[in-house]
């Protein structure tokens, strides 16, 4: 009976989180777009993460999954990352780049930003990439190093998509650490706790209120190491921390 209760009511809640989060979205829309107002593209992304923090500090307390950030101090002013995450639930993507300090923006898939007016919302926070098309790709990498050069952070999910397995993290991909070496650009690791419990991937129409973290850990360089190595050196360190 206990469970019937939690599953019913894990449907319940997260009708309410889509019903929230759809008036919360209409109603930060237009402050959002006002980020394209301003010359300065940094500028304006520092505002578009403004606004999109307010959103989710807002949503995730509607919901009951307020999160809890720790390792702000790792980021150091005038200096920009590479921030990876691992991956378990579409609530990462909420969650992930508006507590990032500073202006950055995340890779992301490419059919998302066709979602009506959501889409427009999307493309102003993200690098789009169709992982099927090589030109795409190779286009989002060369965008990515730009986010760089200007001097924002570049959140990456290195898994690629959800993590369905029951393992801590699935392989990484390379890319994040090719663009790391590439551009001699520091990476922070950052473990996300909690969404895997709040929104299951294996079930579906599921949210559960549940305290939600963020661990952003010390900069890994990319000095004097391949993309390969660097990969493991991160995903050591991640499994490691999601271990203890």
């Amino acid at each position: 009976m206990k469970q019937l209760f939690k599953a019913v009511f894990a449907r319940i809640w997260a009708i309410w989180g889509l019903i929230s989060f759809v008036f919360t979205f209409l109603i930060i829309f237009i402050p959002s777009m006002l980020s394209h107002l301003f010359k300065n593209e940094t500028k304006g992304q520092l505002f578009f993460i403004f606004v999109s923090k307010i959103w989710m500090n807002v949503w995730l307390f509607l919901i009951g999954c307020k999160p809890k950030i720790h390792g702000r101090a790792h980021f150091h002013k005038n200096k920009h990352y590479i921030v990876v995450f691992n991956h378990n639930a579409l609530l990462d993507i909420p969650l992930s780049a508006p507590y990032v300090p500073g202006a950055n923006k995340t890779i992301g898939k490419a059919s998302f930003a066709k979602v009506p007016l959501f889409g427009l919302f999307y493309k102003r926070g993200a690098i789009l990439i169709d992982r099927k098309n090589e030109r795409s790709r190779m286009k989002s990498y060369e965008e990515m190093k730009n986010v760089l050069l200007s001097g924002m952070h570049m959140c990456i999910y290195p898994e690629g998509t959800r993590n369905r397995t029951n393992v801590p993290l699935k392989p990484f991909f390379d890319g994040a650490f090719k663009l790391a070496v590439e551009t001699q650009t520091e990476i922070i690791p950052c473990i996300i706790t909690g969404t895997k419990t709040a929104m299951p991937i294996h079930q579906f129409l599921y949210l559960m209120p549940t305290p939600l973290t963020m661990t952003f850990l010390p900069p890994v360089s990319p000095k004097n190491l391949d993309a390969k190595s660097l990969n493991k050196i991160v995903y050591d360190i991640m499994t490691n921390e999601l271990m203890k």
